[in-house]
Formats: C-alpha cells, structure tokens, sequence
C-alpha cells in the first residue's frame, strides 16, 4: 500500500535527507529486480534515503523514479535534478 504524506511531514523529511547522500544510483541498465530489491532493503533499514537517477532526459528520469516507488511502495518526498527523496516507514519501528 502507497504511503501518503502531508505537506507538512513531506517538510520535515526533506529537512532529515538534507545532508544525505544517494545510497541507491541507478544506471544505465534502468530500474530492474536487482535494483528494486537493493532499495526494498536499503528502505527497510533506513526509510527515508536518496536515490540517484542516472537518466539522459527529465522524462525518462520521471518514469523510473515513479516506478520505483510503485514497486516498493514508497512516497516520493522530493525530485530535484538527478536524485530523488524516497520514504517508507517500517512497520517494526
């Protein structure tokens, strides 16, 4: 199930992934089962990280990114340029 946030938590997160950097990178061979469990895992112990999108046009980047939150079940907290906000909370938390 999608998470859904708040202005105002969509805020507080981006303030905390401020200082991050991308743990996740995606390259040149796009989003696949291999990448989406490395972020399934890198979610389940984080929750809220940075994911770098190596992509030629906005479009494309827009289109994985989307993907990647579809397939984790992950909220999209902010896009700037290449890199990407993802929060998930974990429910053992």
């Amino acid at each position: 199930m999608p998470v859904t946030l708040s202005e105002k938590e969509r805020k507080a997160l981006r303030r905390l992934a401020h200082h991050r950097r991308p743990v996740v990178i995606v390259g040149a061979a796009g989003v696949t089962d291999a990448l989406v469990a490395e972020l399934d895992r890198a979610l389940a112990r984080h929750e809220l990280l940075k994911v770098r999108v190596n992509a030629p046009d906005r479009e494309t980047r827009d289109a994985m990114i989307a993907e990647l939150c579809a397939r984790t079940d992950a909220a999209l907290v902010q896009r700037v340029g290449h890199v990407a906000v993802l929060y998930r909370p974990n429910p053992e938390t």
